[in-house]
């Protein structure tokens, strides 16, 4: 990736870092990332657009960098990379109170972008046929993940079910409304996750705050995570439409299929499963505990098996 600094953006002489995933250099006090791009055109075209925008406003998030020839990304053995400039406090990190502050500066008024990811039942549908093709032809041999695959794909059908009845029972207030999300949020949740360009996405504005507290669970105390989602409750009014989405949202386990899928492609261990497997009934408490609090400021529909299985603990 040294080449493409060299010829693609004239940079050397510089004390570069490089690893297996990206390049990494400091000018100017800003640090610089050359990254493998792996989506298409039209969404880089339209992250471009959205880091104008952001300029504009004067809000110093992280952008693009074009080559000597103008072009957004350079090629290098068929495979794409994007030079990206950010702050040297890339490392900072943000809670739900940050994000939301952020969030409301950043509404999206058309929902014509390549970028919208609003339709969760269908692209939770097509992902979890997807799954289900994968274990088939490729999961054979991984007990781990056999043994724990239905109660998975089981949660993700039921988030599905949970969000098509909100979309067909609830309407969309002026409560909620697009704005600048994020494909994925991890824990910590660092400037350098959150202000890349590459990870922009529009969406409903509950898909982040529901990100980080799924990726927040398996890393902070359940004392602190159930701060982090009064923080939310508190700081934010929605509608039970915009509630509903939020609940299935965190139905939804992302945090499985993404090690899931990695496993699959022979990236990891089928034994990083093991950590998120033996939270499952913390996970439930934490699903009924997060409804009851909705509940408190919003009625919102029961998911009957949580609340039938905390009956019989009692």
């Amino acid at each position: 990736m040294k080449d493409i600094l060299k010829y693609d953006y004239n940079i050397y002489n510089l004390d570069i870092i490089e690893n297996e995933i990206y390049c990494l250099f400091i000018k100017n006090n800003k640090k610089y990332y050359l990254i493998p791009y792996l989506r298409s055109d039209e969404e880089l075209e339209d992250i471009i657009l959205i880091t104008d925008e952001l300029a504009q406003k004067n809000m110093a998030y992280g952008h693009i960098i074009r080559n000597n020839k103008g072009l957004l990304y350079s090629l290098k053995d068929n495979h794409k990379y994007v030079l990206l400039e950010m702050g040297l406090n890339d490392s900072n990190e943000l809670n739900v109170i940050d994000m939301l502050k952020i969030s409301n500066n950043l509404v999206i008024k058309s929902s014509k972008s390549v970028l919208v990811r609003s339709n969760w039942g269908e692209l939770w549908s097509k992902k979890v046929d997807y799954f289900e093709y994968q274990i088939r032809e490729l999961g054979k041999d991984k007990k781990i993940v056999i043994n724990s695959f239905s109660y998975y794909i089981g949660l993700a059908e039921n988030a599905i079910a949970y969000y098509i009845h909100t979309m067909k029972t609830l309407n969309p207030t002026l409560l909620e409304h697009l704005s600048l999300q994020r494909r994925r949020i991890i824990y910590p949740n660092t400037y350098l996750n959150y202000f890349n360009p590459l990870n922009y996405v529009i969406d409903y504005e509950v898909r982040d705050i529901a990100s980080y507290l799924k990726a927040a669970f398996f890393s902070l105390s359940y004392e602190e995570l159930m701060v982090e989602v009064e923080a939310f409750l508190k700081n934010k009014k929605l509608s039970a439409f915009g509630y509903q989405l939020f609940y299935a949202r965190l139905l939804y386990p992302s945090y499985y299929f993404d090690i899931y899928e990695r496993i699959i492609e022979e990236e990891l261990d089928e034994q990083k499963l093991i950590p998120i497997i033996s939270k499952i009934d913390d996970y439930e408490k934490f699903l009924k505990d997060v409804y009851n609090k909705i509940c408190n400021y919003v009625l919102i529909e029961p998911i009957e098996w949580l609340l039938i299985k905390k009956e019989e603990e009692l």
